[in-house]
């Protein structure tokens, strides 16, 4: 009976095998892996932000309407919760995505700001987040390729034949990926010139009124 049912698991697992059940298993683990790689740096990213905010405030406290963007953008991102099955709901990923977009514009649009403050710029603390946060922003774009990537070898796996018949026999189905559309223009600081308007060329002198003509006799 050992025999018997030792002969039924190879021929099971060989069976699962050929049918791409091991490859499904493998690249959901890396799509997983990939994924907290995301959400570990966007924390990274929420955790530097107060400080940020508060050095900023402490040298342009009139920024008001910039440092409310920023902080209200970060309580948005953290109100939505970036659970593992985020990733299998393709609405609130992309609802996920928006938020996230929508933190790196206000950052964007603060860091502008900051350079109308020669003092906060020379500020040692302030110079050492904003070297943090760009650290931040390019480790989270690593593993936002990274994550696309892995979805991409994952749904392909489940979509072609056989591999397609075992994920349908065990429920997997396609995982939600980052759009890629614009990705370079939201990353992107917005363009601000804060030199002074061009002088205007001084208007033309009003024409001379000719004086009346004089009298005939």
């Amino acid at each position: 009976m050992g025999k018997f049912a030792l002969a039924v698991a190879l021929g099971v697992g060989l069976l699962l095998s050929g049918c791409g059940y091991n490859n499904i298993q493998s690249t959901d683990e890396q799509t997983k892996a990939a994924w907290s790689e995301v959400l570990n740096q966007y924390q990274r990213r929420a955790d530097l932000i107060p400080n940020l905010v508060k050095t900023v405030q402490g040298y342009a406290a009139q920024e008001q309407t910039v440092l409310l963007g920023v902080t209200e953008a970060r309580a948005k991102v953290g109100s939505i919760q970036a659970t593992p099955e985020l990733v299998n709901d393709a609405a609130a990923m992309a609802k996920f995505q928006a938020a996230q977009s929508q933190l790196t514009s206000a950052l964007s649009r603060l860091l502008v700001v900051t350079e109308n403050y020669p003092q906060l710029k020379s500020d040692q603390n302030f110079r050492d987040l904003q070297a943090q946060l760009e650290g931040t922003e390019n480790r989270i774009t690593v593993a936002r390729n990274r994550y696309i990537e892995a979805v991409r070898t994952y749904n392909l796996a489940i979509r072609s034949f056989p591999s397609n018949l075992t994920a349908m026999m065990f429920g997997y189905k396609t995982k939600a990926n980052f759009a890629v559309e614009n990705e370079a223009a939201i990353s992107k600081p917005p363009s601000v010139d804060f030199a002074p308007p061009p002088a205007q060329p001084p208007a033309p002198a009003p024409a001379a009124t000719p004086p009346p003509a004089a009298p005939t006799h």
